[in-house]
């Protein structure tokens, strides 16, 4: 009898601090600050894409970086990305396998767009997204290729994506060290995008918890190859906001090119930079 009503207790100290925490997250209030842009760069043409959207507290990001032939990288990175973003407006929800779901949306579209003209049939796009969840304080994200997120703590990279690259397995490999992911002349040769025939999927994060401070960037290459990681660190230490921040990193990289730092063409450049910041709430308010 004793044993019972100890255990009875030791549910209900449970279930009240559980419920205490779930209390708390209620009381919070996430508030985002989202700064993009998506800009042709030095080539003929901008085959890179980006979409954002919101529903009751729920956000998706979405960058991707076409390739393919005439065309074929501008189709493939639109199509993607309106498969994608209409997946999420019919059925918006934030978990591992939701986030695969739209990801494997956007496969099933360019796989019926290649097949409905020959001359799409090589085309691909990397593709990034993100989710934040401003109920729970929660962010999910995932890639294929080499269109990168990174994410900020205390404005230090705590995690960032690894490249679907040729490059970035002679990095793992070690027959090179990191900084040839922007300077070998094979570090544009994807192993993985949508739309190509490989037997990789997108890799998905855990769920992180946000804090207050917390930022993200999400970029094609345009960006990174430009701009390297202690400068979007030192960037984000000086922003006064999230546009504050990416035109800093839009400036470095702008004067690496203009310097000739680079025999590289400038590509498209697409990027979002995402701030999360939160405010203490009323038990009696909703979050948003």
């Amino acid at each position: 009898m004793g044993g019972e009503f100890a255990n009875a207790l030791a549910n209900d100290l449970t279930a009240a601090v559980a419920g205490e925490s779930m209390a708390r997250a209620l009381q919070t209030r996430w508030l985002i600050d989202a700064a993009q842009m998506c800009q042709i760069g030095g080539r003929d043409s901008n085959q890179d894409a980006l979409d954002s959207l919101h529903n009751e507290g729920l956000h998706c990001f979405l960058v991707a970086d076409g390739a393919g032939g005439h065309k074929g990288g501008e189709i493939a990175a639109a199509v993607a990305i309106k498969a994608i973003s209409t997946a999420f407006a019919a059925d918006s929800a934030f978990s591992v396998e939701k986030l695969s779901a739209y990801l494997n949306a956007a496969s099933q579209s360019v796989a019926r767009a290649q097949d409905s003209d020959q001359q799409l049939r090589e085309m691909s796009t990397t593709v990034v997204s993100l989710l934040i969840d401003t109920q729970r304080g929660a962010a999910l994200w995932a890639h294929l290729g080499d269109s990168r997120i990174y994410f900020f703590r205390q404005q230090r990279i705590q995690a960032m994506s690894q490249d679907h690259s040729l490059v970035q397995q002679y990095i793992d490999a070690g027959y090179c060290g990191a900084e040839q992911s922007r300077i070998h002349p094979h570090r544009h040769v994807l192993i993985a995008a949508i739309g190509a025939e490989t037997d990789y999927t997108p890799c998905i994060s855990t769920m992180q918890e946000l804090a207050a401070g917390d930022a993200f960037l999400l970029c094609s290459d345009g960006l990174w190859e430009w701009v390297l990681e202690d400068e979007m660190e030192q960037a984000l230490t000086q922003a006064s906001s999230a546009q504050d921040w990416l035109s800093r990193m839009q400036g470095i990289a702008d004067h690496r090119a203009n310097q000739g730092q680079s025999t590289s063409v400038r590509d498209n450049t697409t990027a979002f930079a995402i701030w999360i910041d939160q405010m203490p709430q009323s038990p009696n308010s909703k979050a948003q």
